[in-house]
Order: C-alpha cells, then structure tokens, then sequence
C-alpha cells in the first residue's frame, strides 16, 4: 500500500504505540497529497492517496475504540 510505514509486529508493542504509528502514517500521507495537489499531479494519483488516507483513518479508528474500551475495562 502506498506510505505504508507500520511494521507487522507493531499492534503486539502496545496499543498507545499503534495509534502514535498510525496517526504519523496518516498525517504523511496527508502531507503527500497536499503536495502533489499543489504541483498539478493527475487526480487518479491523488485519488489512490485518498484512498490510503481513509483506510489509516478507518484503521486509527478501530485502535482508538479498542484502546478505549481496554482502558474503559481497566478503571
């Protein structure tokens, strides 16, 4: 996938760590397109960073909720 950074073995070192990945992956991806939007790039270009952008999204999404509710469980 496009900008992916996150290793295979990163959910098994800690939730908080997961989502620190994901929400670094998401803002670079961001960034990217920001800049390739800026330079003129094809919107089919753009668009496979768009649909990168809102699976990170949906992905931190689920890691927060999940955290949530271990944190929720643990009080």
């Amino acid at each position: 996938m496009l900008g992916r950074i996150v290793t295979e073995g990163a959910a098994g070192r800690g939730p908080q760590r997961r989502i620190d990945e994901l929400l670094l992956q998401l803002k670079g991806l961001v960034h990217v397109r920001a800049l390739l939007e800026a330079r003129g790039v094809a919107a089919a270009e753009i668009s496979k960073f768009e649909d990168e952008i809102s699976r990170v999204r949906a992905e931190l999404a689920r890691a927060s909720q999940a955290q949530a509710k271990t944190l929720a469980a643990a009080a």
